[in-house]
């Protein structure tokens, strides 16, 4: 097979006219030609750190939107469904994605359960992690959230840090925050990247000291306008990243985007690409083509260079997307579930209290991040409950693992004069979530989602609506379009129910997300990130 067009040599920053040979899925011989074709070859874009859960599809489905962005493969830490089904959900994660002609390359998840404050399905210790590196299928030791377990030479943390320099893979960072001598000693653990940086300095820092940083733009949280202008200095230590995407931006976008945004600031193109093609094979060590000879025929034919609309996607040398559509076939597979907690009552989600003042949550668009905030309490009955009019929420974490008496706490910014929203996708231990505008819609909400075990759905005063995740309470079942076209219903609903962040469900989702500051909920109660332990509800 012979492609023409125009070729893009990143490693010798040339652009010639040429043909690309491909040979039992290799490339053979790429050769000048001359032609009048307009459209340009390049190596696929690499997604450098993604959660394929995140998505709500499993990893073949997710190929299947992949593709037509002119992904090729991904750098993907199963760690979210490592937390409901442990090393089994890890295996099903790489037995779907090797039934499709798509690169996927997982980690093993370092922190199952992310940290001791909260209730998961599953534990991985460091004995699973050393069977998992011993895997060829496993390319790295995923991130590394439980940096104060870096910090304080926690035993296990470091023998899972040491399996990994035993098999010679990278092993991945997550220090939100982290500077100064504690990132220094992070680093010299052998922990090499970071994707949660927030501002410019805290990444210059981390990139001055041998750290390479990643951009992530998903569905909730959003760095590349605070971190890109590092790129044109810090390219060859740099790639870009999703984390999280919900599947109706995945319809739309992935890093495809990243690049049009950066050649739109007027930044080179051929250390655009490198962050975007090469450094993510380069680090992780990945078989993915890079467009030279003797390569896997990894790549993609796009439009221009400036929008990167795709044309083709080729994956060792097949044809997976062409002009529009995907031609990854579907996959048969068997869901996976671990949800043992039954129907709960009105009264488990009051508050008891007569507290005037109370800490509260407050979410900030495009951030994991949240501020603490000290409200005025809305007490009735003995019970602290919602005040829409001043958009202070109660909101719950329920152990979907075991009967337990739910978490309450109250949050800002989600904004719903009415209903209630529930999520069995709360990082990272896949808890229920729920932020309601009453103690009744909460429980109705929360009920929903027990009743399907797992989903995502909201709840008006006379309509439910619901997508139900039946594999590991996480993901769909479902083809990416039909699960795309569901949850954009989803959030148009629960704008209409009053919010007005951008991405509600994705925000709603780390909210139980301990590991990354102020404060956290979860299904044991509210938890002060920066000090790393529980706080009341209660302000004296």
């Amino acid at each position: 097979m012979k492609l023409q067009g125009q070729i893009v040599d990143i490693q010798n920053r040339r652009i010639f006219k040429g043909e690309v040979t491909i040979e039992h899925g290799k490339i053979k011989n790429i050769t000048e030609r001359q032609h009048t074709i307009e459209h340009y070859i390049l190596p696929g874009f690499v997604d450098a750190h993604i959660h394929i859960e995140s998505s709500m599809l499993v990893p073949s489905e997710f190929a299947r939107l992949a593709v037509k962005h002119g992904t090729v493969a991904t750098v993907s830490d199963p760690h979210e469904i490592a937390n409901v089904l442990g090393v089994e959900g890890v295996e099903f994660m790489i037995d779907n994605g090797n039934k499709v002609p798509f690169k996927f390359n997982f980690g093993a998840p370092s922190c199952v359960p992310a940290t001791a404050f909260e209730s998961a399905g599953a534990i991985i210790d460091s004995e699973d992690i050393k069977k998992l590196l011993e895997n060829p299928d496993i390319k790295y030791l995923a991130e590394m959230m439980n940096y104060p377990g870096v910090l304080f030479d926690d035993a296990e943390v470091m023998k899972k840090i040491a399996w990994a320099k035993y098999f010679n893979k990278p092993v991945d960072g997550h220090a939100p925050g982290v500077v100064g001598f504690d990132i220094t000693k992070y680093i010299h653990a052998g922990i090499t990247t970071d994707h949660e940086c927030f501002t410019y300095e805290e990444a210059l820092e981390k990139l001055q000291k041998g750290m390479k940083i990643l951009i992530r733009e998903g569905s909730a949280a959003k760095n590349f306008e605070a971190l890109i202008d590092l790129l044109p200095e810090h390219y060859e230590q740099m790639m870009f990243c999703s984390d999280d995407k919900h599947p109706d931006d995945l319809l739309v976008h992935q890093i495809n985007n990243l690049c049009a945004r950066a050649v739109a600031k007027g930044m080179d193109i051929f250390k655009i690409l490198q962050v975007a093609c090469i450094n993510p094979i380069k680090h992780y060590n990945l078989e993915v083509g890079m467009l030279h000879i003797g390569d896997a025929a990894d790549l993609i034919v796009v439009e221009d260079l400036k929008k990167f609309k795709t044309l083709q996607t080729y994956s060792d040398g097949q044809l997976v997307y062409d002009k529009g559509k995907a031609l990854i076939e579907k996959v048969d597979f068997k869901n996976l579930n671990n949800f043992n907690t039954t129907k709960k009552e009105i009264s488990d989600f009051r508050f008891e209290s007569t507290s005037k003042k109370i800490r509260v949550i407050e979410a900030l668009e495009g951030q994991l991040i949240t501020n603490e905030i000290i409200a005025e309490s809305s007490v009735k009955k003995g019970n602290i409950i919602s005040n829409v009019d001043k958009d202070i929420l109660k909101m719950t974490v329920v152990n979907r693992y075991q009967d337990q008496k739910p978490a309450i706490a109250f949050i800002k910014n989600f904004g719903l004069k009415t209903g209630a929203i529930a999520s069995s996708v709360g990082h990272d231990s896949h808890n229920i979530i729920a932020v309601g505008a009453s103690d009744e819609a909460i429980c109705r909400a929360v009920n929903l989602l027990i009743e399907n075990k797992g989903g995502i759905c909201a709840i008006s005063d006379t309509d439910e609506l619901i997508l139900p995740l039946p594999v590991a309470g996480i993901m769909s079942d479902q083809d990416g379009e039909t699960v795309g076209k569901h949850y954009a219903a989803l959030d148009q609903m629960t704008k209409k129910l009053g919010s007005t962040l951008k991405a509600p469900y994705m925000t709603l989702s780390f909210m139980a997300l301990l590991v990354i500051p102020a404060l956290k909920l979860s299904d044991k109660g509210l938890f002060n990130g920066k000090e790393f332990k529980f706080t009341n509800v209660e302000y004296n």
